[in-house]
């Protein structure tokens, strides 16, 4: 008898220990997904929109357990979150080690942008919770490009990025470097456009092209005293933004226009 105690000892401590090692091992994917008060979430993802637009778009939020959820289904055919991660990510040559607790990407799509873009945006939350690490998350994403999973959109459209904030990696393509920008615009789908082919600057009062490829998109800025208006209609906003994260302060942020 006491030679099975022992062995059921050691045979829990063994469970105990592959139990603690796995939760170890997938808690690093996972920690870095952070839903905002659901208030706030549901407001910045709506600050995307023009104003037009708002009351019938359909609204997601983050559910750590899940990824993202309908929290109000529109009839408009707009759609509306904020990202923690999105599909430039996965572009450059540096390697995506971890979730960042910082990234803030209030987007919105219509019908054509939701069935393409946002549907990376969907599978990336979703396999994250799901404790996929960032490198694993990585691979797949650029597999599923390569293969062909994910297509461009079935014609032209437009995706509305008007929120006074924006928290992400700087230029992708080259480094994992991430700022704040006050950058209010609008993306126009442009699949396998460059900036060569319209004579963009990136990062600039002119069109320029991000993401040159399926999901590829011409950008064009607001001007100064719509952006104005913007950051004054959502100060309230910004600095319950500021209280939860110094990061998250306007007066950081990069002005890129």
């Amino acid at each position: 008898m006491k030679n099975i105690s022992i062995i059921a000892v050691i045979a829990w401590l063994l469970v105990s220990v592959t139990a603690y090692a796995e939760k170890t091992r997938i808690q690093p994917a996972m920690n870095k997904i952070e839903p905002l008060p659901r208030d706030l979430e549901i407001q910045l993802a709506l600050s995307a929109l023009p104003p037009h637009l708002r009351d019938n778009a359909t609204v997601y939020v983050l559910n750590p357990d899940k990824g993202f959820e309908i929290s109000r289904r529109g009839s408009n055919g707009f759609h509306t979150l904020v990202g923690r991660v999105d599909e430039s990510f996965f572009r450059g040559d540096w390697p995506l080690t971890e979730y960042r607790d910082d990234i803030l990407i209030p987007i919105s799509f219509d019908e054509a942008g939701a069935k393409a873009q946002m549907q990376v945006m969907l599978d990336v939350a979703e396999m994250q919770v799901k404790g996929k690490s960032p490198d694993e998350l990585r691979k797949i994403i650029n597999d599923r490009y390569q293969s062909g999973h994910y297509r461009a959109p079935s014609r032209t459209g437009v995706s509305y990025m008007l929120s006074p904030i924006l928290r992400t990696y700087e230029n992708p393509d080259e480094s994992n470097t991430v700022g704040t920008f006050n950058m209010p615009h609008v993306m126009f789908y442009a699949p396998n456009v460059t900036n060569e082919d319209i004579g963009g600057k990136l990062q600039s009062e002119y069109p320029f092209v991000i993401i040159p490829g399926p999901h590829g998109y011409i950008i064009q800025a607001l001007g100064q005293a719509e952006k104005a208006n913007i950051n004054q209609e959502y100060d309230a906003m910004l600095n319950r933004l500021c209280g939860i994260k110094v990061e998250w302060c306007l007066h950081a942020a990069t002005d890129l226009h």
